[in-house]
């Protein structure tokens, strides 16, 4: 079977810009754009192999999505649609290159949800 990986929206990694996101949960009460902001971060990494996919990214800095379902575990289209979903959050970047997409962690996205969970200003 052969799956194209064009399924998934990319856009050069260069030029992703981190989605604006959101005071602390401990800070004044969050305005509704701010909740389903940090809410499709959190839910996106609710999933166990979301979360080892983000891990394989963070740790390789950038790697080719041919390079993660073995370590996963999962077939190619399962990596796909796990991909999509830590993309539509915000907190993966994807370059098409040739016929494989290319992933990173956007690290400001990351940011702002750690920094919703912070327990000090």
């Amino acid at each position: 079977m052969d799956f194209r990986e064009d399924a998934v929206a990319t856009k050069p990694i260069a030029n992703i810009a981190a989605p604006e996101c959101c005071a602390s949960l401990l800070a004044d009460p969050l305005s509704d754009a701010d909740a389903a902001a940090l809410a499709s971060g959190f839910a996106a990494l609710s999933d166990p192999v979301r979360l080892k996919l983000l891990n394989l990214i963070a740790q390789a800095g950038t790697i080719c999505s041919c390079d993660l379902t073995g370590p996963l575990g999962r077939s190619q289209p399962t990596v796909s649609h796990h991909t999509r979903i830590l993309t539509e959050a915000g907190l993966i970047a994807g370059e098409k290159k040739g016929r494989w997409v290319w992933w990173q962690v956007v690290p400001e996205r990351l940011e702002a949800l750690q920094s919703a969970l912070a327990t000090r200003p």
